[in-house]
């Protein structure tokens, strides 16, 4: 085993102090919170959040696309509702404990222009290229925790955990990511810092606010992986150390 920087301790908060862990995706939900077997990736995404939360609470997968229609049963008082959005894709009223950070880390543009001009990394450029490496980070109340770069396959939809990169390059991408966290007022999450490179040079793309789809790359390679980390980190549980299976 390779010892990285966290691990998490199950101690589940009390289940009778919440009435619902609400999971959002981008994605057609069937009855029972089925994800259409067209979108394989999303499913894994979700059956691997599921697998962190324990048996007791009530889950709800739900379509970004049915907020509208359940908004009245949204709002903030009417449930005790632990959010877990699997999605970037989310209505600017939608009022949620990091709601701001989802609109900012969607504002790409304001992102990228941010980390050129206080940073001094180059970006990318619109959408004609995107970064193809992610650098996860566990952001605790403690601070940060990162983890090894998930890498991009031949196959779309493919990821690998871990990839080689430099341990120059590693520690330039661990400021960067802190720098921008920090200039956010980022909450505790699971993040993806996306970037490709080139030769040494760090091209910074965009930040996601949650275990985005790269983040199956860590389900069965990493302990605890990236969406057992999610749910610590939305519930508060400490987190000690990550291990990779060699």
């Amino acid at each position: 085993m390779v010892k990285l920087t966290t691990r998490l301790v199950n101690q589940p908060p009390n289940s009778e102090e919440m009435d619902k862990v609400l999971i959002i995706v981008n994605a057609d939900v069937r009855s029972g919170g089925k994800i259409s077997k067209l979108l394989p990736v999303t499913e894994r995404m979700v059956n691997g959040l599921k697998q962190a939360i324990p048996a007791s609470v009530s889950v709800e997968v739900m379509s970004a696309a049915c907020l509208w229609s359940k908004a009245e049963n949204l709002k903030p008082g009417k449930h005790n509702i632990i959010w877990c959005p699997l999605t970037i894709q989310l209505p600017h009223w939608l009022d949620f404990p990091a709601r701001d950070i989802y609109q900012k880390c969607r504002n790409i543009e304001e992102r990228r222009l941010w980390v050129q001009q206080n940073l001094h990394y180059q970006t990318t450029l619109g959408e004609s290229w995107l970064g193809d490496l992610w650098l996860p980070i566990v952001l605790t109340k403690k601070g940060p925790l990162y983890g090894e770069v998930i890498g991009e396959g031949m196959i779309p939809n493919s990821y690998t955990q871990p990839a080689e990169i430099d341990a120059e390059i590693k520690a330039h991408l661990y400021h960067l990511s802190y720098k921008l966290l920090d200039n956010l007022k980022a909450t505790p999450s699971v993040y993806l810092l996306q970037f490709g490179l080139a030769g040494k040079e760090i091209i910074f793309d965009r930040l996601w606010p949650f275990p985005a789809t790269p983040a199956i790359a860590s389900l069965g390679v990493q302990k605890p992986d990236l969406y057992a980390c999610y749910w610590g980190t939305l519930t508060n549980q400490p987190i000690a150390d990550l291990m990779l299976a060699v």
